[in-house]
């Protein structure tokens, strides 16, 4: 890539005294200004007996706190012409502000009256507790495929427990939480030595840090929480689960198959791999299965794939390919097809034509994201927290265009290995009327 392609976007970094550390992303540009606070905790920090907690907390950050009751937090950002929303991620949970630039003050002291005081009743417990309830019922149990991915796929993907469970959660574990169950998960995770607060957009840096030292500068730190044991054993054999789904129409099939180290020279390999196979018309599945073939109508894959991509990728993880395919092909014909699409690059390799159309695929679509304050903010956030270091934004482009043919070919070669595979095949299965 020449010099003058390489991303420029200006990342200042800084630390308060509590451990909360501040990303600023400044670029003038339209009055906007994204605030996103990432906090160092997912479902892989949940433990036996509490499954969903982290995906609880998620909607109890929602429910007030000291000085902004219940429903103020939506009324002040939704007034001033503004958005918000949270998620919950296997190795994190995140916020996010959208606002005028000129109400910067409001949203970082809203975020940090959240941080520093939440509104922990059992009022507000049993409200959640049923809100979620209610979305694992409309969103995951009513819906085809979801029950297979979020709760079949995890335990056949995985032998630890912390990357097995459900990142929802069971019924039973979200009845059993107990106020002081949430309080202690708010002391232990929401500190600001467990946080990351990355602003971008229209604002002055200096102005930005005298805000962010006023309202967050306050609030106590607390003993880092430890990162659970994540290590897996080696798989060693293939492994094959069947999972029939009373609401799937469609068969389909998930494969996947063990990931590398984050940031190590085969995770940029297999991102630049995932392109050639699966992103846009000219992609081989594209071209082979479906166009060709026609044995698959449609499929997506990633790193980390249900519930990550190659951004919020960690290892232990799985690169794993999810297809839907015509009722004419058996699971074993698809999973036979994606293999040979496989095999042909650990064979012969990628040509450096297709390797480019890829290059320029993963440059043209990360280009058009970061034009957005939110996606600015989001990555430096989610680099700082899980690399120490946000720059990768602008670096990371260069290090997957340097990538060769022969990259591509060795990685393909030591990650996808049959005796390693793992296929779910999720067969459509009306259900049985009760005579």
């Amino acid at each position: 890539m020449s010099a003058g392609l390489t991303l420029r976007i200006p990342i200042e970094r800084d630390r308060l005294a509590n451990g909360l550390r501040l990303v600023l992303l400044a670029q003038a540009g339209a009055p906007v200004v994204t605030i996103y606070v990432i906090y160092g905790v997912g479902a892989r920090d949940e433990r036996p007996g509490r499954t969903g907690f982290a995906h609880l907390f998620e909607h109890m950050m929602f429910q007030g706190s000291a000085n902004a009751p219940k429903g103020m937090h939506f009324r002040l950002v939704e007034s001033n012409g503004g958005a918000l929303n949270g998620s919950t991620h296997p190795d994190y949970t995140d916020y996010f502000e959208i606002l005028p630039a000129d109400k910067l003050a409001l949203g970082l002291w809203l975020e940090a009256d959240r941080m520093r005081g939440l509104a922990i009743t059992e009022e507000n417990l049993r409200n959640q507790r049923e809100a979620v309830k209610q979305e694992r019922r409309l969103s995951f149990d009513n819906q085809p495929y979801n029950t297979a991915l979020v709760e079949h796929w995890p335990r056949l993907a995985f032998r630890n427990w912390a990357n097995a469970h459900s990142l929802i959660g069971s019924y039973e574990d979200l009845e059993a939480a107990t106020v002081e169950d949430v309080a202690a998960f708010f002391r232990t995770y929401y500190a600001p030595n467990n946080a990351v607060l990355a602003l971008a957009g229209s604002f002055d840096p200096d102005e930005a840090r005298r805000l962010v030292e006023t309202y967050f500068g306050d609030i106590e730190p607390q003993p880092q929480p430890p990162r659970p044991d994540l290590a897996e054993p080696e798989q060693t054999e293939p492994l094959w689960q069947t999972y029939r789904d009373t609401l799937a129409k469609v068969p389909a099939v998930v494969i996947g198959y063990p990931g590398p180290v984050r940031r190590s020279p085969d995770y940029y390999a297999l991102t630049l791999l995932d392109i050639v196979l699966t992103a846009g018309e000219s992609s081989r599945f594209y071209q082979n299965l479906v166009k060709g073939r026609q044995s698959v109508i449609q499929y997506e894959a990633n790193l980390g794939w249900p519930f990550a991509g190659p951004t919020d990728y960690l290892h232990p993880g799985r690169y794993a390919i999810f297809l839907l395919h015509h009722p004419d092909f058996r699971g074993e014909e698809i999973a036979d097809h994606v293999e040979q699409e496989i095999a042909r690059i650990q064979n012969d390799g990628v040509p450096e034509a297709e390797l480019h159309r890829a290059r320029a695929f993963l440059r043209s679509t990360r280009l058009r994201q970061l034009e957005s304050s939110r996606t600015r903010a989001t990555l430096a956030g989610l680099y700082e927290l899980l690399d120490g270091d946000p720059d990768l934004l602008n670096s990371e482009l260069d290090i997957l265009s340097e990538l060769t043919p022969a990259q591509l070919r060795d990685a393909a070669q030591r990650y996808f290995v049959p005796q390693r595979r793992a296929v779910l095949e999720i067969v459509p299965a009306p259900e049985i009327s009760e005579s």
